[in-house]
């Protein structure tokens, strides 16, 4: 059994850091309850024990020995963080459990073919709200400090993720920004990889199931000591733990099909933001050269 921390995270963020930072001396039944909590904050604050030991696959005593490990007397001390997190921002409570409910009843039987559109403009919009939940601002501002300090932006997605990494590509160009599209043509996607130099940034784009090729890609790259933005469904994902740093996008699942709307969404604001943080840093430049 893991030792007991010291003292316990004062916030739920500080518990998401200290998760992240342990995640890989977990066992795999503690990584599970881990992977819940980092990807399911609400549910965390709002179901009770039964209801998360059952949608983790483990037992209530599981949830309780993860929450000693962390330096809390019991889980109810732990949901607590993210129960008060979650006071200050309404917009976040019962996302997981509407997406569910969405899912049950366009899964019915009765469900008429006319409403399909509807259906998925729901799914998608409240994947898209909840992307300020798990985006914040000081991580679009790292994220663009990375593209801003890099020679190059490399970029990779593969299968369901490759729409975002080429719409990256493609609109880091149209900024401005050196960039390269890892296409993987021809199975050299590894090879592509050794154009990636100390000074640039990759930014690796993949969902569960993740594809083997971003994994390697993104290893790779790692081993080189290059820094890498991952952009993932979770903090604890084969592409984001390796990765400087991690914007979180957690899809709407329709009829078993998973969108890429709120991806697309986070890909396009960080161009702009990037766009925008270029023309000031040139115009403050241009400001001093003449004054």
């Amino acid at each position: 059994m893991l030792d007991e921390v010291a003292s316990a995270p004062a916030s739920a963020e500080e518990l998401r850091a200290e998760i992240v930072a342990r995640y890989e001396s977990l066992s795999k039944r503690l990584k599970q309850i881990a992977r819940y909590i980092l990807d399911e904050p609400n549910d965390i604050a709002l179901e009770t024990l039964a209801v998360i030991a059952e949608r983790c696959g483990v037992q209530p005593s599981a949830i309780v020995r993860f929450a000693k490990s962390f330096g809390f007397e019991g889980a109810s001390q732990m949901q607590r963080l993210f129960r008060d997190g979650l006071l200050s921002n309404n917009a976040a409570l019962g996302y997981s459990e509407r997406v569910r409910q969405l899912d049950e009843a366009t899964s019915a039987d009765d469900a008429e073919p006319a409403d399909l559109l509807s259906e998925f403009v729901e799914g998608n919009s409240l994947a898209i709200q909840n992307l300020l939940q798990t985006v914040s601002g000081s991580d679009m501002r790292t994220a663009v400090d990375l593209i801003m300090a890099a020679d190059t932006v490399h970029i990779a997605g593969f299968r369901r993720s490759f729409p975002v990494a080429s719409y990256l590509a493609y609109s880091l160009l149209q900024a401005g920004k050196r960039a390269v599209f890892i296409d993987g043509v021809g199975g050299l996607g590894l090879q592509q990889t050794h154009a990636v130099g100390a000074d640039d940034l990759l930014i690796a784009v993949s969902f569960h199931p993740y594809s083997e090729e971003t994994v390697a890609l993104v290893n790779a790259v790692r081993s080189n000591g290059s820094p890498i933005l991952a952009i993932s469904d979770s903090l604890v994902s084969p592409v984001a733990k390796p990765a400087e740093h991690v914007l979180q996008v957690r899809e709407a699942e329709v009829r078993k099909f998973r969108s890429l709307s709120a991806s697309m969404c986070l890909a396009q604001a960080l161009v702009i933001n990037f766009a925008f943080e270029a023309t000031r840093t040139d115009g403050s430049v241009r400001d001093g050269g003449q004054g």
